[in-house]
């Protein structure tokens, strides 16, 4: 063999094997280009619109029927009954036969944060390292996201981002489903700090294959690594902030001031089991901080504790299966009247994966199904969810004063077959249509031109 045919069949692997590689990177980066939302975000409100001869739902008052709404630069003005005049320059919309709610809110999300579950570029709610409170959700939220419009399609006109994994992944922060860039979405850059608490006892489960003790030892090591990053916190904010840490200064807004007073943001504390609720709350309490539990699978057992402290739980869904074996069938169902029965504040969050954070009001309605008060039910996706996100004094009801951010429906929010009609973000008009939406119309023209439609 001489040299030159000894140099091309050694290269032939290394050819095949930047072949596969190039075409790797081409796929991801076709991948990431198609997941892209092509549409153009909404204008500004620039006349005073009216909404009239609709049955309004303001979550915080009685139905109106045949009520009208007026909004204008993006703030309600005037909610109320019967037939009004408007000034000239008023757009008035006819909803006759329609409904009027508040834009639906999803509490606990990775909107904007991850699109391809797959693909790894596309994914960034995860940062590097297991205590990493400086970071913001919405910084990293993505304004293209093809998920956000078919959420928004369905209703969901605001959402709060988390970040995921490790033991504090950062603030979260609660976005509108529209806008340019993050900075036009972000309604709180900061709304409190995340704790994923550890599970208090060794898993039995068939993945686990550590034994126990070592598991024990590693719950310790994560329950000492939430604890000591806030005992710095402290120290740090009894020395004066100084020398300037920015993961502990970061950390500040969730603390009591020196003075004892309230801290200004809550932390997130995911939880489920009971052993985990009662310690994650009475570690919070101890060190004087807001808390809100997110899961809260075993609340009603922790009831005593959740209540003499005031704690709301945000619901991870009821599209699952009963915690435990010898559980009621209806355990997830029947979660959020056993929580309203014991006097514990909640809200609904999905337990879909994001690209179908759409479906957030079946989650609920599947708890109405079973009893839970239908009024109930959409209060928990509009108001009672601004309230423990703490912006009830700007979404989540139609009250004066509050940013119009609504959608016009042709029935319940909670059935699957309502579809909203026209949505207002913060007076803004949104564009419902989406990706899926725009392929589905697609294939329609193809079976129309192909004379395969149902009228042929």
């Amino acid at each position: 063999m001489n040299k030159n045919t000894h140099q091309s069949t050694e290269n032939k692997p290394m050819s095949r094997t930047f072949r596969i590689i190039s075409s790797t990177l081409a796929i991801s980066a076709a991948s990431a280009a198609h997941a892209q939302d092509l549409g153009h975000k909404a204008p500004p409100q620039s006349t005073p619109i009216a909404i009239t001869n609709v049955t309004i739902h303001p979550m915080t008052s009685p139905t109106i029927e045949h009520g009208f709404i007026l909004f204008n630069e993006g703030i309600i003005a005037e909610v109320g009954a019967g037939d009004r005049v408007f000034a000239a320059n008023t757009r008035v919309i006819d909803a006759e036969g329609l409904h009027v709610y508040p834009g639906m809110i999803a509490p606990f999300t990775q909107l904007g944060l991850t699109e391809i579950n797959a693909l790894r570029q596309t994914k960034d709610m995860n940062e590097v390292g297991s205590v990493t409170p400086e970071v913001r959700a919405c910084v990293a939220v993505n304004p293209d996201s093809t998920l956000i419009p078919v959420t928004r399609s369905n209703g969901i006109l605001t959402f709060a981002s988390f970040p995921t994994g490790g033991a504090i992944p950062g603030r979260v922060s609660i976005m509108a489903a529209d806008g340019w860039t993050w900075q036009d979405m972000a309604i709180e850059e900061d709304a409190g700090l995340a704790i994923n608490w550890p599970s208090m006892r060794p898993s039995n489960n068939w993945w686990a294959d550590e034994p126990d003790a070592k598991q024990l030892e590693r719950i310790k090591e994560r329950l000492q690594e939430i604890d000591e990053i806030f005992q710095q916190a402290i120290s740090y904010r009894d020395a004066g902030q100084q020398p300037r840490d920015v993961r502990l200064e970061a950390m500040l807004g969730v603390l009591p001031g020196p003075d004892g007073s309230d801290p200004a943001n809550p932390v997130f504390i995911s939880a489920n089991d009971i052993d985990q609720i009662n310690a994650a709350v009475t570690w919070a309490t101890a060190l004087g901080l807001r808390t809100v539990i997110v899961g809260g699978n075993d609340a009603p057992l922790a009831a005593e504790l959740l209540t003499l402290h005031g704690i709301p739980i945000i619901i991870s869904g009821t599209q699952r299966f009963p915690k435990r074996n010898d559980s009621p069938h209806d355990d997830a169902y029947t979660l959020p009247i056993e929580l309203t029965n014991l006097g514990i504040r909640w809200c609904m969050a999905s337990t879909d994966r994001t690209a179908h954070e759409r479906n957030l009001p079946y989650n609920i309605a599947k708890s109405v199904a079973f009893g839970l008060d239908h009024e109930a039910g959409m209060r928990a996706i509009t108001i009672d969810t601004a309230a423990i996100l703490e912006i009830d004094d700007r979404i989540g009801s139609l009250e004066a004063h509050k940013d119009a951010t609504i959608i016009i429906t042709n029935g319940s929010p909670l059935e699957m077959t309502t579809n909203p009609v026209m949505a207002f973000i913060q007076g803004k008009e949104i564009n419902l249509d989406n990706k899926q939406s725009e392929l589905a119309e697609k294939y329609r023209e193809k079976y129309r031109q192909l004379g395969l439609t149902r009228d042929n």
